[in-house]
């Protein structure tokens, strides 16, 4: 062969590479600003355009329950640039106050953005903001609404909710997760007021937790969960992998939970968005510890799925991705070189 085309292919390939690789920046570093670590990342876009992204601020460690503060940054060209950082909403100063799991929706025929949220893993909050996160109103509780009396810990989302276009039209659902004893479950709360109140759906199978939905090309709703068979189900051999539950009446109840053991998992929190009609994307840590940041695509609504790109081999948590405006997908995740507590870090990429 001659050098010099060979030279040259591998000078193409090798941009060709560059153009396929994701554009990476921190949007939280840990120490920074007033806050020990942040994590549990949420991002939505609004109507209007603007990516609106959330994070737990963990004032004085790493664990889950502490002085907590939900805070906000905003980008409005496309997560290139982003605004500083606001809080959102606090509670109690320096008390040990844990306000997170954000899991927000756009409500599309007014652009109204809710934050559903909890507090102490225990109340369920709501905001919202009329002008795509630069002010928020003032929360109102509505753990009746959406708790049974039964149950202790309870979470919302972390990541995003979906408003639901072919099968109860309209429909705002939240996915989320509560315990019932040793026992894990995830399960979903609605609206059908475009946010003004709201309702509890139904439960999928014990031994679910953190989840993730979507609405599937016939109207009927997928419910993608993190996987505690292993840990609280004691059944080790059904572990490592997502749960997958099916809805046909828009969330209020849950069919037979399927194990999908082409997603891999630790046991983590996962992301997944619908790109189209014709694809879904699913993001986690796909290994068996918190590491290797990894983005698959399903054209057939979940059944099957192929690897599009891995953003990170070294440790990494929790994640949330978007659509963004220009087509492009945007994947805010927590990375870090020896620690996946290090940033959270905002990945831009094609598909």
């Amino acid at each position: 062969m001659n050098r010099r085309f060979f030279i040259a292919g591998l000078a193409g390939a090798a941009s060709r590479l560059r153009a396929a690789e994701a554009e990476q920046q921190p949007i939280w570093t840990a120490g920074q600003d007033g806050y020990h670590t942040y994590r549990i990342p949420s991002l939505i876009v609004t109507k209007n355009g603007t990516l609106v992204a959330f994070i737990e601020g963990r004032k004085d460690d790493a664990r889950d329950h502490g002085d907590i503060d939900l805070l906000v940054k905003r980008s409005t060209d496309g997560g290139r640039t982003w605004s500083k950082q606001e809080i959102v909403y606090e509670e109690g100063g320096a008390a040990k106050v844990t306000i997170g799991n954000p899991c927000p929706v756009v409500e599309e025929a007014t652009g109204m953005l809710w934050l559903p949220f909890t507090r102490d893993n225990d109340d369920v909050f709501v905001t919202s903001s009329t002008d795509d996160g630069l002010s928020w109103s003032k929360p109102r509780m509505i753990t009746s609404d959406v708790k049974l009396k039964h149950w202790g810990w309870y979470a919302t989302g972390p990541g995003a909710g979906i408003q639901m276009q072919r099968g109860v039209r309209g429909r705002l659902v939240i996915p989320c997760d509560h315990g019932e004893g040793d026992a894990r479950y995830s399960h979903v709360f609605y609206s059908d007021d475009r946010g003004t109140t709201w309702k509890l759906g139904g439960s999928a199978a014990a031994h679910t937790n953190e989840s993730q939905v979507i609405e599937r090309r016939d109207g009927s709703l997928l419910l993608n969960s993190r996987n505690h068979l292993e840990r609280n189900g004691e059944r080790p051999e059904l572990g490592n992998c997502r749960a997958v539950s099916i809805s046909d009446d828009g969330g209020l109840t849950w069919g037979m939970r399927r194990l999908d053991r082409t997603l891999v998992e630790p046991v983590c929190q996962a992301s997944l968005v619908r790109y189209s009609w014709d694809r879904i994307l699913f993001s986690n840590p796909a290994s068996l510890r918190r590491e290797r940041m990894t983005v698959r695509s399903s054209e057939d609504d979940g059944r099957t799925w192929r690897t599009l790109r891995v953003l990170h081999t070294g440790p990494s948590g929790y994640s949330c991705l978007a659509r963004l405006p220009d087509g492009s997908v945007g994947c805010l995740y927590e990375r870090g070189d020896t620690n996946y507590r290090s940033t959270v870090t905002f990945a831009r990429f094609t598909v």
